[in-house]
C-alpha cells in the first residue's frame, strides 16, 4: 500500500445513501451499509486500486460543522468496509469538514482524505468557506494521524472564486504544497465535468506533490490526462447513466480499470 496515490491509482467513489438527521434520508443505517458494500464488491471484482467515501446524498451540505450524527454514521460504514478489504480507502465528508473526516479516517484505518477549503478562502454553494490548513494539519499532529494523507482541493468545485481571481491555478498549488498538502487535486466546475487539462499541467509543473483529478474523467478521456495526473477520483462515469446518484455499473468500471491498464503498460 505504501505510496500507492503516486501509482496513477483509479479511486472509485461510493456515495454513501443520506444519513440519519439529513434532510432526505429514508433508509437504516444497516440498508446504508448493505448498499456501500455492494459497490465495493463490485469495485473489488473488476479492479480499481483504491475507493473514497462521500456523505454526497445529505443536501443540502452544512458548512464545515456536520452533525454528530453524520461523524457516527460514517465511522460505522467506514469501519465496516475496512473489514470487507484492505484496499486503500479515503473518504471525504461535506461540505468542508475536514476534521471530522480526519477523526473518522483514524478510527476505522483509512488511508487518505480529500479536503476542501484547504488554502485560500472562497465562496461556497454553502456559504463563505476559509482556508483550514493550519488547524487541520495541527489536529492531524495532535491525535496522532500523520499517517493520513491529506489531498486538498485547488479551486474546489461547485464555487466562486472571484475573491481570488488575481491568483492563478499555479500560485494556488503552490501555496497547499507550502502549507502541508500531501496532494493536490484538479476538478471541473462541478461534480461531473472534466478538469481543464490545461490546468492540470500547470499544477503538475508547479509543484512536486501528486496531482489528481478530482472530476470528469471516463474510460473515453483517460489517455488525454494520463501523462500529466497521478491519481484519478472517479464517480459519476461509474454509474448507470454517467449521474452520481445511480447504481454502479461494472461494465463501466471494468471499461475503466482496462483503459488504465492499457495505458500504464504503454508507459
Amino acid at each position: 500500500m505504501k505510496d500507492f496515490w503516486i501509482n496513477k491509482p483509479i479511486v472509485a467513489m461510493i456515495h454513501i445513501e443520506a444519513l440519519p438527521g439529513a434532510p432526505l434520508s429514508k433508509k437504516s443505517l444497516g440498508q446504508i451499509y448493505d448498499k456501500a458494500a455492494r459497490e465495493l464488491e463490485i469495485y473489488l471484482k473488476n479492479g480499481v486500486q483504491a475507493i473514497m467515501i462521500e456523505n454526497m446524498h445529505d443536501v443540502p451540505y452544512q458548512n464545515r460543522n456536520v452533525e454528530p450524527i453524520t461523524v457516527a454514521a460514517m465511522t460505522t460504514i467506514a469501519t465496516l468496509l475496512r473489514l470487507q478489504s484492505d484496499i486503500p480507502m479515503g473518504l471525504q465528508i461535506l461540505a468542508g469538514a475536514n476534521k471530522e473526516a480526519l477523526s473518522v479516517a483514524f478510527a476505522s484505518s483509512f488511508n487518505f482524505i480529500r479536503a476542501e477549503g484547504f488554502v485560500f478562502g472562497h465562496l461556497a454553494d454553502e456559504g463563505m468557506m476559509n482556508a483550514d490548513a493550519a488547524e487541520l494539519l495541527r489536529y492531524r499532529k495532535h491525535i496522532g494521524a500523520e499517517h493520513i494523507k491529506v489531498f486538498a482541493d485547488i479551486k474546489k468545485k461547485h464555487s466562486s472564486h472571484a475573491i481570488s481571481s488575481d491568483i492563478s491555478i499555479e500560485e494556488m498549488a503552490k501555496a497547499a504544497e507550502f502549507f502541508l498538502a500531501d496532494g493536490l487535486i484538479v476538478t471541473g466546475t462541478s461534480t461531473g465535468e472534466s478538469a481543464s487539462e490545461k490546468d492540470v499541467e500547470a499544477v503538475k509543473n508547479a509543484v512536486k506533490s501528486p496531482v489528481w483529478i478530482g472530476s470528469g474523467i471516463t474510460a473515453n478521456n483517460l489517455a488525454n490526462y494520463f501523462s500529466q495526473a497521478d491519481g484519478f477520483i472517479v464517480g459519476s462515469s461509474l454509474k448507470v447513466n454517467n449521474h452520481w446518484a445511480n447504481n454502479v455499473d461494472k461494465d463501466k468500471v471494468k471499461a475503466l480499470t482496462n483503459m488504465r491498464e492499457k495505458l500504464m503498460n504503454k508507459s
